[in-house]
């Protein structure tokens, strides 16, 4: 079913609005829940990526802003949803290709067995109270996300675990963090859902006071005015826009087209940094083959441009935290 042809579907010239959202549920019938689902995002004209497991939903969708209520409307009829949030953010193109729904084993993967953030989780706390929090010289502010996201913006003080993809989170904590000296720790994430799990790991491990910020980067971008906010730089997204700033509009960063991960304007005036091909980390694995590849590639997009058309390339490579597509 062509989303273009539906009554949801939105015009080029309207904004679009961004979803990110997330529910820890038991959804024994995970798998029956997908077809419908996918059908009617279609009928809404929506686009982006929704991951579906026995424990629960987590996704990023973009669309109409009717056609995006009336599927967290929907969704929410289910009584195991029924508690289902989201951060939502605006853009004036699609930053979707395509609507995918996919099953699996884990709506954010950390690879460790009976962590159940139904039934035991951090202390959420408000974006508003946030700042008074971290500033408390005993807490240990802990940003879970991967080194690249971390890159791009984090909050000031935080610490870089380093990680290329979440299921390192827990042996960092094994190896950095100590439950008899560090008496209160807070953890964020994009949108929540790493700090779910990232929290009930700490705890069932020993630590007592253990914080995470409710509604993740986002909801604090959303919430907290520009002048009175500790972030600093933009946030990473798992969509097209690579990056929002503190307003929620789209940031100045692109995605290197070789390794996928984000470039910026330094990036770009290296000596290394090739257009359409590499960025200054990968520019030494990229093959001729594949730069002959890319090169091709960067030239149909803009044919296709030229045309009025959409092209959408060679499927999207995901980055190494491929499974955090939703609210992160």
């Amino acid at each position: 079913m062509n989303a273009k042809n539906q009554p949801y579907a939105d015009s080029d010239s309207q904004n679009f609005m961004v979803v990110a959202f997330y529910q820890f549920a038991d959804l024994d019938d995970f798998a029956d829940l997908r077809v419908p689902l996918l059908v009617l995002c279609e009928e809404l004209g929506l686009l982006g990526t929704i991951l579906l497991a026995h424990e629960g939903m987590n996704g990023t969708i973009a669309g109409p802003e009717a056609g995006i209520l009336r599927l967290l409307s929907k969704l929410r009829e289910d009584s195991r949803l029924a508690s289902l949030q989201y951060k939502e953010s605006w853009t004036d193109s699609q930053p979707f290709h395509r609507m995918k729904i996919k099953l699996k084993k884990e709506i954010v993967t950390m690879g460790v067995e009976d962590i159940d953030p139904t039934s035991i989780v951090g202390t959420y706390v408000k974006p508003q109270d946030w700042n008074e929090l971290i500033s408390r010289a005993n807490v240990r502010l802990v940003d879970t996300r991967n080194r690249y996201e971390y890159n791009l913006g984090t909050f000031e003080g935080a610490e870089d675990p380093g990680t290329d993809s979440f299921r390192e989170f827990p042996q960092w904590v094994d190896s950095h963090l100590d439950p008899e000296r560090d008496k209160h720790v807070a953890l964020f994430c994009t949108g929540g859902i790493r700090c779910e799990k990232a929290t009930g790991y700490l705890l069932q491990n020993g630590f007592k006071n253990v914080y995470h910020l409710e509604g993740g980067i986002l909801k604090y971008l959303e919430e907290v005015p520009e002048p009175e906010s500790s972030w600093q730089g933009e946030c990473f997204v798992f969509d097209n826009r690579i990056s929002v700033d503190h307003n929620l509009q789209r940031g100045e960063y692109e995605l290197c087209p070789a390794c996928r991960m984000p470039v910026s304007d330094e990036d770009k005036a290296s000596v290394h940094y090739e257009e359409h091909v590499s960025c200054p980390a990968c520019y030494q694995q990229v093959s001729a083959e594949k730069r002959s590849g890319l090169l091709e590639r960067a030239k149909q997009m803009e044919l296709a441009r030229q045309r009025g058309e959409k092209h959408l390339g060679a499927k999207l490579q995901s980055h190494r935290c491929k499974s955090t597509v939703g609210a992160g």
